[in-house]
């Protein structure tokens, strides 16, 4: 597969395109991004659109021979995983910061280094206080442990009633500008359903307005595949 890929996605800003005659290889200038309908794959996918980069993505489940070419790639066997020209990447925050220094439009971190490293540790709180619960609760039903699901359902549900207030004062989580916690929240928040979480509207108002801001956004539209389709 990383000799020549075809029937590659060719992503733009506000659209897509399936084009099978295009081939992209290892040393290409377009970024290429291998993922599935996961998660993780779509806060990629998002940061993409929103910073305006043309890039390429193969579904591996797609190919024959998918895990075996994830294999080759990825030691981890993990996705998503971003190929440009000679580099692979295949850890969100290290993907994340490699296309904040390699692409500077269309910033998702803020510039001062003093405002960056807040931003990181909100990053963090993100992924130790939500991400981990929605982890386990998105995990496959044939590994999906009842007992813990249940436990981090109630987790979740009681950590997002309580800081919804926090998604009233600015357009964005905690800022006025669309950054990256909004990209690795939108791609999360968009999943309650799966993970059977409803919030109660009168509870989580602010939260919800936040959501609708997030789902309405051009680039969020064109990081749904098919299958995230409503």
């Amino acid at each position: 597969m990383l000799n020549q890929v075809k029937s590659a996605r060719l992503m733009l800003y506000g659209c897509c395109q399936f084009c099978s005659t295009m081939v992209l290889t290892p040393t290409s200038p377009t970024p290429i991004l291998y993922a599935d309908d996961g998660y993780l794959c779509h806060q990629v996918r998002l940061a993409l659109l929103e910073k305006h980069i043309e890039f390429g993505e193969i579904d591996i489940r797609d190919s024959e021979n998918g895990l075996e070419d994830l294999a080759d790639i990825n030691p981890y066997n993990t996705l998503p995983v971003l190929v440009h020209r000679e580099l692979i990447l295949y850890q969100n925050m290290v993907i994340f910061e490699y296309l904040e220094e390699r692409y500077h439009q269309y910033k998702l971190l803020p510039e001062n280094p003093a405002e960056r490293a807040k931003y990181r540790q909100l990053i963090w709180r993100i992924d130790q206080d939500w991400l981990k619960l929605a982890d386990t609760l998105l995990t496959h039903p044939d590994s999906l442990d009842v007992v813990q699901a249940q436990q981090a359902r109630k987790q979740l549900s009681e950590s997002l009633i309580t800081l919804a207030p926090l998604f009233a004062h600015q357009p964005f989580f905690l800022s006025d500008k669309f950054g990256l916690c909004d990209c690795i929240l939108a791609s999360m928040l968009y999943r309650l359903d799966e993970m059977a979480i409803k919030l109660p509207l009168h509870l989580t108002r602010p939260l919800h307005q936040y959501m609708q801001r997030l789902f309405s956004r051009p680039t969020f539209q064109a990081s749904l595949t098919a299958q995230l389709q409503p």
